[in-house]
């Protein structure tokens, strides 16, 4: 009897799809105190007397290149503090450096030492049609290892909201493949591939409440990153240095700002500086709690975030914002420098 063609797919692609573990020391703590707080109380650490090593995530990845270039989603590997581990079977453990993140696309680069890693190629993920038959791959949960799901392209170009259970982040993520292969908590970063077994999409998100929709960053959006790594050793991004809301007219009502779109610059917490020292907003006279309205007069809404505007422009060019301050409109020229 003849074999699915799924099963010579799942031969090729399965080895070059690893789990990724993070990892890092939290306090141990012997006691606590409490506090009331609205009729409940609060616990507080009272006594640390060490740490312990502890996993705290982790999801699913891919081998792209033989000396180890690792693609996943920038939420897997979010944590700045974590160390991570890449495990291609239960005998081969590398730790992982994280050589660039996107949060733009939730995609993230990692590179393991070493040489002659199974790997896999990379598709075109602008010649998909809707209806075509894809495979999602990649260690739901964490533990079933080399999981494949089988399904179709049901959408193109989907919009979504995607939040992070472990840091309740939030980010606006667009120009999706939707599918309908199962994916599951830990597939994120797995790779979504064709019947050819090239790498199509990067399992991102699923609909909770929901059955049978996911998403998958289209691979291509990655190529020129992936190219740019292995050249110079990073993703030179050009960067304006400022903390911001993307402003809607929901957060606008309720804090009686008097427009209901733009980037309004705010610190994320008390004691850091919502502007960094020394970038382009800094040397442009840019203030916290101004609006940038504009980017060279494109509106800054929740679809067309100050990110996706300024992802348009190079490392050195000016650009001029459209700035909303003390309740009056000014215009305000930045030289847009590299994040270092």
């Amino acid at each position: 009897m003849k074999k699915s063609s799924i099963v010579s797919i799942a031969k090729k692609v399965c080895p070059a799809v690893i789990t990724i573990v993070a990892s890092k020391d939290l306090p141990e703590v012997e006691d606590f105190y409490f506090l009331p707080f609205k009729g409940e109380k609060i616990a507080f650490p009272k006594k640390v007397k060490g740490s312990y090593r502890a996993k705290i995530g982790g999801g699913s990845g891919f081998i792209v290149s033989p000396d180890g270039y690792v693609l996943t989603c920038n939420h897997v590997v979010e944590d700045k503090e974590a160390d991570f581990t890449v495990i291609i079977d239960p005998d081969h453990k590398y730790k992982a450096k994280v050589v660039d993140k996107d949060p733009l696309v939730d995609m993230a680069i990692l590179k393991i030492q070493g040489n002659n890693f199974p790997f896999l190629k990379l598709g075109d993920s602008d010649s998909l049609d809707l209806g075509e038959d894809v495979l999602a791959v990649g260690n739901p949960l964490g533990e079933f290892e080399d999981t494949l799901s089988k399904g179709i392209i049901s959408g193109l170009s989907r919009k979504i909201n995607a939040h992070n259970t472990f840091t309740s982040n939030v980010t606006f993520l667009r120009g999706l493949i939707q599918t309908d292969a199962a994916i599951n908590p830990g597939n994120s970063g797995g790779p979504l591939v064709n019947m050819k077994g090239e790498v199509v999409g990067i399992n991102t998100a699923m609909i909770m409440g929901a059955e049978n929709i996911g998403f998958a960053i289209p691979i291509n959006y990655v190529k020129d990153e992936l190219k740019e790594i292995k050249k110079n050793g990073k993703i030179k991004r050009p960067y304006l240095g400022v903390k911001y809301v993307i402003l809607n007219p929901e957060i606008s009502k309720t804090n009686k700002i008097d427009v209901n779109y733009g980037a309004l610059i705010v610190r994320e917490m008390f004691g850091e500086s919502a502007i960094a020292k020394n970038s382009s907003a800094d040397v442009a006279g840019l203030k916290e709690y101004d609006i940038i309205l504009e980017i060279n007069k494109e509106k800054i809404t929740q679809e067309n975030t100050m990110a996706d505007i300024i992802s348009k422009y190079a490392i050195g060019e000016c650009v001029v914002l459209n700035v909303l301050r003390d309740g009056k409109t000014i215009e305000i020229e930045a030289n847009l420098k590299e994040k270092k």
